[in-house]
């Protein structure tokens, strides 16, 4: 995501809070919200996917998703 993408999320949530936003502002605020959010978590999982845990015994294990029960 570029500065001027987020730029412009600040300043649509500046207005929002002021003034108030149109049909058209709300729209392009979320789509580059659903942009951001994508983004991130993209960056997160990579982060999380060269994660590894150290034990005291000095073994590393990987960090791996949690099984969903």
């Amino acid at each position: 995501m570029t500065k001027e993408k987020v730029a412009r999320i600040n300043e649509l949530a500046r207005k929002k809070k002021t003034v108030g936003l149109t049909a058209a502002e709300l729209e392009e605020q979320a789509a580059l919200r659903a942009e951001y959010l994508k983004d991130f978590r993209e960056g997160l999982r990579q982060q999380l996917d060269n994660t590894y845990i150290q034990y005291e015994d000095g073994h590393r294990e990987k960090l791996s998703l949690k099984k969903e029960q």
